[in-house]
């Protein structure tokens, strides 16, 4: 005679098949989960890295680069200015009446020197620096003669004023044009580094729809657990969903706090190039590039909270990974009719 099932082994029997589903749905939640973390984390954390790249690249070479064009630019213009000045108004015969020339002329020449460095338009841009200074040197063995050896000679010294001139200014072999063409260069690679490119954009739309998909997987997660496992809060899914919520805002804060520094950063370089292509008054031209520029090296110097909201993003995508696998996990193996499912 066959005994007849215990009353326990009767409700085992019926919660097997609602312990088997629900083990499934919460195997697919944590699929789900680590899936959306691993791929919006990964678009997240590249995404970042490039805004700070960016800025690195802003602070250390696309700006000083601008600058130190538009400067020397001005400065050999101002110095031509100078040297003209005092032949026209007698006094390029007073010893040390030349000091002002000398002085804009010295600070081109550490212009270019600096330029050598942090030029950003490549090996385009070495050969242009190496020409200017070829040309410069032809440029200053004519200007000097002519403010210094021929005070005597009006006619030999308005001839190499006007050598030392078209050496300057001469349309596509000047060292001004040549100075023009570098900086339209710098100008479009500073815009293509300030800027967020569709793939950027793109990454960060990944990172975000991907996060959501995360918040709204753990919540359905927390709502299982409630329904099926009588959990009310889980100790380790809920602290999960708070550092997903932080990671689809922090970092997207800061990125747009440092996309405001390179935009406004792009402004102000735009208008030190333009100031220095219009040159309509050489000494207010340059008092204007360096205020401005200093203003604008403080406003892109670095700041520690970039580098730790890239590492806090780090540490809170590896929570986001493990809180839910180790939450989740732990549940698939407590209860006995999941084990028996």
């Amino acid at each position: 005679m066959t005994p007849r099932p215990t009353r326990w082994a009767r409700a085992f029997r019926a919660r097997r098949p609602t312990g088997s589903r629900t083990r499934r749905l919460l195997e697919l939640h944590l699929a789900v989960i680590v899936l959306s973390a691993l791929v919006s984390m990964t678009a997240l954390l590249v995404s970042y890295r490039e805004v700070q790249n960016a800025a690195g690249e802003m602070r250390t070479h696309a700006a000083p680069a601008v600058q130190g064009v538009a400067a020397t630019q001005l400065a050999l213009l101002r110095a031509h200015q100078e040297a003209e000045a005092s032949v026209e108004s007698g006094i390029d015969v007073v010893v040390g009446a030349g000091a002002r020339y000398e002085a804009q002329l010295s600070a081109a020449n550490q212009g270019l020197s600096r330029l050598s460095d942090v030029q950003i338009d490549g090996e385009r841009g070495r050969v242009v620096l190496v020409t200017v200074t070829g040309v410069l040197t032809s440029y200053s063995g004519s200007i000097t003669p002519g403010t210094v050896k021929y005070v005597d000679d009006e006619l030999m010294q308005r001839q190499k004023l006007s050598e030392a001139r078209r050496q300057l200014v001469r349309p596509g072999t000047g060292v001004v044009p040549r100075l023009d063409v570098l900086q339209e260069h710098q100008m479009q690679r500073m815009t293509r580094i300030s800027t967020l490119g569709p793939l950027q954009v793109t990454g960060w739309a990944v990172a975000e729809v991907g996060l959501a998909v995360v918040a709204v997987t753990t919540l359905s997660a927390l709502w299982l657990l409630r329904r099926r496992c009588g959990r009310s809060l889980d100790p380790w899914l809920l602290p999960a969903l708070l550092v997903t919520v932080a990671l689809a805002v922090v970092p997207l804060w800061a990125t747009a706090a440092t996309q405001e520094r390179l935009d406004s950063a792009r402004h102000q370089l735009g208008r030190i190039e333009q100031t220095a292509r219009e040159r309509h008054h050489l000494d207010k031209d340059q008092q204007y590039v360096t205020r401005t520029s200093t203003v604008l090296r403080d406003r892109l110097a670095a700041e520690s909270w970039q580098s730790w909201t890239y590492y806090g993003a780090l540490g809170g995508g590896a929570l986001v990974l493990l809180l839910p696998a180790a939450g989740l996990s732990r549940r698939l193996n407590a209860d006995y009719y999941w084990r028996a499912g």
